[in-house]
């Protein structure tokens, strides 16, 4: 009898052999998830920062722009002699008095930049480089043949102000995102209803998706129907 009751309880002494190797594993495996999740929190995050910083920028852009055009008969801005670049990277530097900025531009331009601009063929940031005025976004005035833009036009001769561009982030000549990617961090390829931060002749300021037709970049001809911007003025 005594023999009996002094016999430990298998249940008993299980309970008290500590942490085990399955233990470890599933927490190992909570916290994995859990550093995961943050990781993907702080990411979004990050991105809606750097959108709204960047889609405040380009409003002050555009206001810039469209300060410039009032004060110069009323037309938008078009190439002049001395500008060292093309009319589409080298407005600003008709307009940038109107955004506060004097003095040689510089990468210290902040207005002009977008947190999340990656530059294109440089490895730098197109608001980092001198060979492209130290600036983000780009004017809706290429000076190519056969490709649709507003420079030199009289405000009052564009038609639909709210969808005609003035200026944009560069993806939108592409199209690329920098906030949306799904190229990660390479510039290549294009794809359709990549989503750019756009000003338009009326003043506002959007985040829309840019078409693209598998073959001409975005800023050689306006989308089919449906979308939300045009690049002519027509």
């Amino acid at each position: 009898m005594s023999a009996i009751l002094s016999r430990p309880r298998s249940g008993a002494h299980n309970r008290k052999s500590g942490f085990t190797g399955i233990d470890l594993l599933v927490v190992l495996a909570v916290v994995s998830v859990l550093g995961a999740l943050v990781m993907i929190s702080l990411t979004m995050s990050q991105r809606k920062v750097g959108l709204a910083q960047c889609t405040d920028n380009l409003r002050q852009v555009n206001h810039a722009v469209l300060q410039f055009t009032e004060d110069n008969n009323k037309t938008l801005p078009t190439p002049v002699a001395g500008l060292p670049g093309e009319l589409w990277w080298w407005y600003k530097e008709l307009v940038k008095k109107y955004a506060g900025l004097t003095g040689a531009s510089s990468a210290n331009d902040r207005v002009f930049a977008c947190p999340g601009d990656r530059g294109y063929t440089d490895a730098k940031p197109f608001h980092d480089n001198p060979r492209f005025d130290y600036t983000s976004y780009v004017f809706n005035g290429v000076s190519l043949p056969g490709v649709p833009s507003v420079a030199g036009w009289p405000v009052a001769s564009v038609k639909q102000t709210q969808k005609t561009l003035l200026t944009m982030e560069w993806t939108a000549h592409a199209p690329l995102s920098w906030h949306n990617s799904k190229t990660g961090k390479k510039n290549l390829p294009f794809y359709n209803d990549a989503a750019s931060v756009l000003g338009f002749v009326d003043g506002h300021v959007s985040y829309a998706n840019i078409y693209y037709d598998g073959y001409n970049a975005a800023f050689t001809r306006d989308p089919i129907a449906g979308y939300e911007y045009k690049f002519s003025g027509n």
